[in-house]
């Protein structure tokens, strides 16, 4: 994290976490405040998906309570659909007053103290309810904020509070780092209605925007922006990348959206603004579905040409379908090549960045590897929309895709557990709902979330296990609707309501149906901490950190956790101790309720202990950095090489001298490529290998002299090697690039083979390779070559134009890689090295780069030649110490070259004919030639 001090990161998103207000400078009433601007994990929860704009009730929750009424009234009221938020009578923690002693009492905290309290820490507030639209009704549809004429003759005709809208999980994220991540500017937009802004205004709000809250906004017109955000973002990609693809013609708008024109020019806005304040060094992070254009546009900016090269990272908070669903959009390639603009595009899980990368393969026909993406040539123009095309985005660059789980700041809750307020409610719910157990949901109203389906197995649940009536209650807490039929159009309505009139008795009332803006955060965590389950039955959802927050809540308990399998949390294997359910099998999910609350405490605490890992573990801080660090590794890895233009060439007149007076040499040569050219064709490759004679002879000319110790570095196998060892013993030579390496013969020691994977698990290859052969039967002309510890695939053997046929053997060799990365890679720890037409599979942490470490180590043969061990793999290179005076490298290993600059008395010289770091370059077909030079100084 040390190397973001000396970067800004510029985090674009599409709400800003910080608004402007119209109205006095005075903000409101606290307790409405702490309710209308709080934001937790939950905006992630949803994916990320910011909430409808709609106010929040005016009405003081925290307030004291009218007088209870009979239970037989509260009862009657109760069983009132849900369709509107119920009056405050209605909602249980206003009953509290009067069922425990009062709060002004000694060890209590006053309600007015709770809501200061709640403003304090208003970031943790539960977000209001956005609700998904396939159909949005424009009559119904509210504004963002109620339309007001301002004018600059008031100096602050506004004031600054937390934006009810922004990704709060983002948020919580970014200022779990703010002590480490101290030079950052968010852009985004207000969230609120700002064409009744004049020039003056805006500008005021930009200047205190910027020196108060490190934010810089976007001004988009209103009608841009709603036809942007509700049509496009809502009604099109919401439902795509939540498997929610529409019926044809129910709507039409998903296939033939004008909207994008919109989407487009809302992007663009976002690219002009962050143009206008980018500096050299400074890291952009794009966030989410919103903004996917965007990392293209800036990295063929015209406007600031350096963006070319600058650090770019693209985060999707929500999910990412597969093939088959996104390629229902009609813009879907806009968008992919949009997203490619980025060095570094990550995911939630495995799964959704495995989706991305097949997708990407099957529309765009780009290459996709385990680690990334090659993007070629994409030169369609998309002038109609406003994006640029062209050959700028990169022939030959590499977009990493990685994996990176989002979290909770676990510290910053912990600390708001202790605090007296939360005690405060968690004894009042033991009161008001003692002798009963608790199912505690935290959900958006819409179909995606599956409260439907929770409230159907809840049902389903009762119904089979009637002794468990009048002792189970469902408090379901509801993020905010913006339309009351959509709780009808759902079923939620009619099913609560079927619930409660069959079910429930004078004193009992199965679902407790309670609105967010009902529910401060003190209430939320009490609820976590009294639950006896939790229960998520989302039918497809990015990252549910509500769960993560039950979770730590539950230390001291550890009651079970109910996880729909559809959750990006399910993938990862520390939540695979939740009870598992498939939302759409109401009798599965209604077993797993049963089987939550009769669950031992010795089986709940086993299961805890495994999610507890899981969320301390990955938390919102390791979230940020992995996330940044990456970027900046994978912007350094894909432009830091030099132009080959700038490269000198190879000059003997200044290298021969140091060669000549250096009392010890360590030569490492690449073998293929540099001292010998293979014959690529089908023919060639099968042949026999048989040593070639010039090389044997310029590999003994060197060892020869004493001063020298020669190590041959070759990617083949050993059968093959061994017959160079025959006719050059004194040279050491590492096989199938870093798997093996022989000791070079050495007053008649040394000649020994060492197994650099030898405590490694090889099983794998039998089921790669029958993988391959799947591969190899569709693929003509290709063959699989089976080593000792890693496979090897040549996928192409033909003239190496481009042809149709090479095109389909590179897009099978795509498929192949990413079958067996998912498949096999992390079980068994296998990396993939792509080729321009085969590709090698071997396990991680091998290669030439860890095996000339192992050589240069201290205790290696380099310093030791008596040696005939390697030390461990994982060690520095130390070529500098002991007596040797001069190491000398020629290849075209890049990631070898540029490990062995860190060394002062190191000489690498690239035959790779690309980009590279070595200090020299050298044609390939020259390098014999130019060693001769070497090999016959003294």
């Amino acid at each position: 994290m040390s190397s973001l001090r000396n970067h800004r990161v510029i985090i674009a998103s599409l709400f800003l976490p910080t608004t402007a207000v119209p109205g006095e400078s005075s903000p409101p009433t606290p307790d409405i405040y702490a309710r209308e601007v709080g934001t937790t994990a939950a905006t992630q929860d949803l994916g990320g998906r910011p909430p409808a704009f709609k106010h929040a009730s005016s009405r003081s929750i925290g307030s004291t309570p009218a007088p209870l009424k009979s239970i037989v009234d509260d009862l009657k009221s109760r069983a009132i659909t849900p369709i509107t938020t119920p009056p405050s009578e209605l909602n249980p923690f206003s009953k509290f007053a009067s069922l425990a002693p009062s709060p002004a009492g000694k060890g209590s905290i006053s309600p007015s103290s709770i809501r200061n309290m709640d403003v304090s820490l208003a970031k943790f507030q539960p977000d209001p309810l956005h609700p998904i639209r396939l159909q949005r009704r424009s009559s119904s549809k509210p504004p963002r904020y109620p339309t007001r004429s301002y004018s600059s003759t008031s100096s602050e005709p506004y004031y600054f509070a937390p934006n009810i809208h922004c990704n709060g999980g983002l948020k919580n994220a970014v200022d779990s780092v703010k002590e480490r991540m101290t030079n950052k500017l968010w852009v985004g937009t207000l969230g609120s209605s700002t064409d009744a802004y004049n020039t003056e205004l805006k500008a005021s709000i930009d200047r205190r925007m910027k020196e108060s809250h490190s934010s810089l906004p976007v001004w988009i017109p209103d009608a841009e922006f709603e036809s942007c955000y509700d049509e496009f973002c809502h009604q099109v990609l919401w439902p795509c990348l939540h498997y929610a693809v529409p019926d044809a013609p129910k709507t039409k708008l998903f296939f033939e959206s004008a909207a994008f024109k919109q989407y487009a020019a809302v992007n663009k806005r976002f690219a002009e603004a962050i143009e206008s304040i980018w500096t050299e060094g400074d890291v952009v992070w794009i966030n989410d579905y919103h903004l996917m254009l965007l990392p293209l546009l800036l990295r063929q900016s015209t406007r600031v040409p350096a963006l070319a090269s600058a650090t770019i990272g693209f985060f999707m908070h929500v999910a990412f379908p597969s093939s088959e669903i996104f390629r229902c959009l009609s813009v879907r390639e806009h968008l992919l090549r949009g997203m490619l603009g980025a060095d570094l595009v990550g995911f939630q899980t495995a799964s959704y960045a495995r989706h991305f990368r097949q997708t990407v393969s099957r529309i765009l026909a780009v290459e996709a590897l385990p680690k990334g993406i090659q993007v070629g040539f994409l030169p369609r123009s998309d002038v109609e929309y406003g994006i640029p095309g062209g050959a700028r985005e990169g022939h030959g660059r590499f977009v990493d895709v990685g994996i990176f789980p989002m979290g909770i700041d676990v510290g910053a809750l912990r600390e708001r557990r202790r605090e007296p307020d939360v005690s405060y409610w968690v004894q009042l719910l033991r009161q008001r709902y003692a002798g009963m157990m608790i199912v505690v949901g935290r959900d958006k109203l819409d179909e995606i979330q599956g409260v439907r389906h929770k409230l159907e197995a809840f049902e389903l649940f009762l119904k089979k296990w009637p002794e468990y009536q009048g002792k189970v209650i469902l408090l379901q807490v509801a993020l905010q609707t913006t339309e009351s039929n959509e709780l009808a159009a759902g079923g939620v309505s009619d099913v609560v309501a079927r619930i409660n009139s069959a079910f429930s008795t004078l004193t009992y009332q199965p679902v407790v149906f309670l609105h967010t803006q009902e529910v401060t955060f003190s209430q939320y965590l009490a609820l976590l901490t009294v639950a006896d389950a939790f229960l998520v039955t989302s039918l497809r959802e990015g990252m549910a950190l509500r769960t993560h927050e039950f979770v730590e809540c539950q230390d001291g308990r550890h009651r079970p956790l109910i996880l729909s399998e559809f959750t990006g949390s399910y993938s990862y294997s520390g939540f695979r101790s939740c009870i598992a359910v498939n939302p759409y099998d109401t009798h599965g999910t209604a077993k797993a309720i049963h089987q939550a609350l009769t669950m031992s405490d010795e089986e709940a605490l086993s299961r805890w202990e495994d999610l507890h890992n899981h969320v301390v573990t990955q938390t919102a801080q390791t979230f940020v950095i992995s996330f940044l660090t990456r970027c900046l590794r994978a912007n350094t890895e894909h432009t830091i090489q030099t132009d080959l233009n700038s490269v000198p060439a190879l000059n003997t007149t200044l290298l021969l001298p140091r060669y000549k007076h250096s009392s010890r040499r360590i030569l490492l040569l690449d073998f293929e490529g540099t001292l010998w050219r293979p014959d690529m064709s089908r023919a060639g490759l099968l042949a026999p290998f048989v040593p070639p004679e010039g090389a044997v002879e310029l590999l003994n000319k060197f060892s020869a002299n004493q001063r020298n110790e020669v190590w041959l570095l070759s990617g083949l196998p050993i059968k093959s090697l061994e017959q160079v060892a025959a006719k050059a013993p004194g040279v050491g030579i590492v096989a199938e690039n870093g798997c093996f390496a022989k000791i070079p013969v050495q007053n008649g020691k040394g000649g020994v083979w060492i197994s650099m994977v030898a405590n490694l698990n090889l099983t794998w290859k039998g089921l790669c390779v029958e993988i391959l052969n799947y591969f190899t039967e569709r693929t003509p002309g290709s063959f699989v070559e089976e080593r000792e510890a890693s496979v090897v695939w040549r996928f192409w053997t033909g003239p190496t134009d481009d042809c149709a046929d090479r095109q389909w053997a590179r897009r099978q060799a795509a498929e192949a890689q990413n079958h067996i990365f998912d498949s096999l890679g992390e079980r068994y720890g296998l990396r993939i090295i792509p080729g321009s037409n085969s590709f090698l599979v071997l396990p991680n942490n091998i290669s030439r780069s860890t095996a000339v470490g192992a050589i240069l180590h201290p205790g290696g043969p380099a310093h030791s030649p008596r040696s005939s061990s390697m030390p461990d793999l994982d060690v520095p290179v130390s070529g500098g110490g002991g007596d040797v005076g001069f190491v000398f490298a020629v290849g075209s290993d890049e990631k070898l070259l540029r490990r062995l600059n860190e060394l002062d008395n190191a000489e690498t010289v690239s035959t790779s004919g690309k980009g590279t770091d070595a200090k020299w370059k050298l044609d390939a077909g020259d390098a014999g030639n130019m060693m001769w030079l070497f090999a016959n100084s003294p």
